[in-house]
């Protein structure tokens, strides 16, 4: 069992997800959008799926048509939807059963937009998932903020994670936020080298 929420994005293979699923990982999200390079097609997702158990799924995508998410998510039978899109929010609501991710980037949104954009959309969402496509470093500015918001927002850190000290030294500043990490490529099909998501997730087992 891991000690707390973790989220894998961008998972695009078998070995990932057994390997996820059975060190405890309780979300893996899979990117539902066709120009991505780790889009997964609705066959793939279900084979993948079909070795899977005790896991919740993730539709990851960056659509920002309504009718178009809806379209595609009806192919994905999934536990939750991650937008990047605030403005699809209201509509997924009114329109889907399932919990909603709110994907924001520390690359577009300094410290100071976070707190605006959390109270606006805090009633909308499961989580706030914060990550960088620029791969961020956790400041202490970042940190800061963090402190604050994780006492109101339920919220998963998808950056400045680059091994297991950083990741125990967050863990420890902020009991209560979920970590969120990337999969990755095969090196061909069935082998698998999980490098730093190993000693991670090994971190986070419970002793």
């Amino acid at each position: 069992m891991l000690s707390r929420t973790v989220k894998i994005s961008n998972v695009t293979n078998l070995s990932d997800a057994r390997y996820c699923a059975g060190m405890g990982v309780e979300m893996l999200g899979f990117s539902i959008d066709e120009d991505s390079p780790n889009y997964i097609s609705p066959k793939k997702f279900e084979e993948i799926c079909s070795w899977l158990a005790g896991v919740q799924l993730v539709a990851e995508t960056s659509q920002t048509n309504p009718e178009l998410l809806l379209k595609a998510l009806a192919d994905y039978p999934v536990h939750y939807v991650q937008v990047e899109s605030p403005g699809l929010l209201t509509y997924l609501q009114s329109e889907l059963s399932l919990p909603l991710i709110l994907r924001v980037s520390v690359d577009t949104y300094d410290t100071s937009d976070i707190y605006s954009i959390f109270s606006r959309y805090g009633d909308s969402v499961n989580y706030f998932l914060l990550e960088s496509d620029a791969n961020g470093p956790l400041t202490e500015e970042w940190t800061q903020v963090l402190t604050e918001l994780a006492k109101e927002y339920p919220i998963l850190i998808g950056f400045g994670l680059d091994d297991e000290i950083t990741v125990n030294k967050l863990t420890e500043t902020f009991p209560q936020i979920g970590i969120a990490l990337r999969g990755s490529e095969e090196l061909r099909p069935g082998y698998k080298d999980f490098g730093s998501m190993m000693d991670i997730l090994e971190a986070l087992e419970e002793e």
